[in-house]
């Protein structure tokens, strides 16, 4: 233990902290680690302007005295006194960032709260009046009740008048903490919302006009419902911007079978290629530009600020079902795919918590459920509007989305009650600048989704289809018999029927369910080509699109149910390989498909056996 003063330098991450350090200390520098953990321990040597030594600390960047991670809990520790081996602070210098003072201010009165004697650094002030925003350093201090001085630390500004400043807070006396009541999280930040506008002097009219946006997007009520027309108006283009590019892929894929007949004679070869290729995989293809709409709308929403709002409204509905807003990203992510999903997780330092991630990131409706979706909605759902422009399929689509994120709300729910029991923590998260998204970047990100898709189609897709097709045209049925029914496939098929017969599931379906472990939009390409198959040489049949046969061989309670299926189904192989390789066995994977299929039983059940009754059968 140091029988020098003892000086903790704290505040939130990106505040500028390890650069005021290393501006203060210089080379006078001492790494290592905190007794009994791996978090790295910064210490320095510091000189006041009275000549007096001080040692100064450099404490992990968190956003509270809550910990959730090793680092954030030895900050705690060590603000406290109770680190191994570190003795009770004799002062703080507390770092803020000038430009994002509100989110900053938050930790800064909580530790205030403490009592010890403290310093504010206000940080990066050349930033802050860059952007646009001038603030009152004298007007702070009056309002925390201790000294605050402006700093720009990678310039060594002010350096130091701190350095004066601690100098006369470390001659105050000794120091003990404060016994005080908990303090109330809203109640804290608004009043750090308070102060933050108080001490403002000057700021241009975009950063006012930041703040009234943010007044609405943040909003419990306003924003919420902000973030619901948003997710509403991509479903609508997703169906309405589509149209046209989706009708023109159909025609060339058509154009292409019909390449097919006439180029090859009839025989094995020109079965596979118009059947397993052509029908199959290019069945998928037509639903490109719904994908490419959808991941614009989410580029989009990167790239202007939005989705960090989005995050924060989000957070607060998944405290109430015992998520920590941490699992907001690796969720996020799981709409592209819930691979990167769950790999996402690793941020979550909770293990409970991240076990909850992992298990629900599934039910984000990933984009290789929107051809499935595509398909079926286009088949039975007229496209025609509800009211004031509002087109029902895009509804529909919404709909679907909006169950997935509902279904993983209460499953989180259930599983924080049972095999996940714990507490959540919520967490802190700062605000990027509303900016003007770059059409290059834009772009970049729509060919690398198309570039991801059409590899898929050309990969895994392709592969699954041309052993369907084998397995689906061998034996040859006789004449009066169902290809899809006498063939290999069609027999297990069969003994899949059994199963899902008493939820409105017919043979197509049983047939389509195996091959969708290996990719979801299987599904569509499944269907495609043994529809093919059992077309044969029918050039009417062949010349009907594959949504037009499908509403001509199920019911629309049969449809519903198999969106419903969908929007619960178990996993693909790839997700549940990389749940194995994050929970380390097959105890989680084998849970999280067992509780996904039950689930989507039941929700299939429920819709067929309901839309009976209504009559839809």
């Amino acid at each position: 233990m140091s029988a020098l003063p003892l000086v903790a330098l704290v505040g939130n991450p990106n505040a500028g902290k390890s650069a005021l350090f290393n501006a203060l200390t210089g080379a006078r520098q001492k790494l290592g680690n905190y007794p009994g953990v791996t978090v790295e321990r910064k210490a320095g040597r510091l000189a006041l302007n009275d000549g007096r030594p001080v040692e100064l600390v450099d404490l992990p960047g968190t956003y509270s005295l809550n910990p959730t991670s090793p680092d954030e809990q030895v900050t705690r520790d060590v603000v406290l006194g109770k680190q191994d081996g570190e003795k009770l602070p004799d002062a703080l210098v507390i770092v803020v960032d000038a430009s994002n003072l509100d989110n900053h201010l938050r930790f800064a009165l909580e530790l205030l709260a403490l009592g010890l004697p403290t310093i504010v650094a206000l940080n990066m002030v050349d930033l802050a009046t860059r952007d646009g925003l001038e603030l009152d350093a004298a007007v702070l201090s009056r309002e925390l009740g201790v000294p605050v001085i402006s700093t720009v630390a990678v310039r060594k500004r002010g350096l130091d008048h701190l350095k004066t400043e601690l100098a006369g807070v470390l001659g105050a006396g000794p120091v003990a903490l404060r016994a005080g009541e908990p303090q109330d999280f809203d109640a804290v930040r608004r009043n750090a919302g308070r102060i933050a506008r108080a001490v403002i002097v000057r700021e241009t009219p975009s950063r006012r006009l930041t703040a009234a946006v943010d007044r609405v997007a943040l909003h419990p009520f306003f924003g919420l419902i902000l973030l619901l027309g948003l997710l509403f108006v991509m479903f609508q283009a997703v169906f309405a911007w589509a149209a046209v590019p989706a009708d023109m892929l159909e025609g060339w894929v058509m154009a292409l079978g019909e390449a097919v007949t006439a180029l090859l004679p009839p025989g094995i070869l020109h079965d596979f290629l118009l059947q397993g290729v052509v029908g199959g995989v290019g069945a998928v293809i037509v639903f490109l530009p719904q994908i490419l709409i959808l991941f614009f709308f989410v580029l989009m929403l990167e790239a202007t600020g939005y989705m960090a709002r989005a995050a924060f409204m989000m957070d607060g509905i998944m405290a109430r079902v015992g998520l920590s807003g941490r699992a907001f990203i690796p969720l996020l992510s799981s709409f592209a795919c819930a691979v990167p999903g769950i790999m996402a997780t690793r941020t979550i330092s909770d293990p409970k918590d991240r076990l909850t991630t992992i298990l629900i990131a599934p039910l984000m409706t990933c984009s290789a459920r929107l051809p499935v979706y595509g398909l079926i909605i286009a088949a039975f759902i007229p496209p025609r509007d509800v009211a004031g422009g509002i087109g029902l399929q895009g509804l529909v689509l919404f709909l679907l989305y909006v169950a997935g994120i509902v279904g993983a709300m209460l499953a989180a729910w259930a599983l924080r009650l049972t095999v996940a029991k714990g507490t959540s923590s919520g967490f802190l998260m700062e605000m990027p600048k509303y900016q003007w998204p770059r059409p290059q970047d834009i772009a970049i990100g729509l060919w690398q989704r198309g570039v991801i898709f059409l590899k898929r189609a050309g990969t895994i897709i392709l592969l699954t289809n041309v052993v369907l097709w084998v397995l689906a045209s061998f034996p040859h049925a006789p004449a009066g018999v169902k290809q899809s029914e006498y063939s290999i496939a069609g027999r297990i098929a069969g003994g899949i029927n059994v199963l899902v017969e008493p939820i409105g599931f017919n043979r197509d379906i049983s047939l389509a369910l195996l091959p969708t472990m290996a990719a979801r939009e299987v599904a569509v390409s499944a269907i495609a080509t043994v529809y093919a198959i059992d077309a044969g040489d029918d050039e009417d049949a062949l010349s009907r699109t594959l949504g037009e046969r499908l509403a001509g061989r199920w019911s629309l309670a049969t449809a519903l149910a198999f969106l419903a299926w969908f929007v619960f189904a178990p996993q693909c192989i790839s997700t549940i390989a990389v749940t194995r390789r994050e929970t380390n066995g097959w105890k989680w994977p084998m849970f999280m498909v067992g509780y996904l299929f039950a689930l989507a039983y039941v929700a299939a059940g429920i819709t067929y056996w309901t839309a009976t009754a209504l009559g839809l059968g």
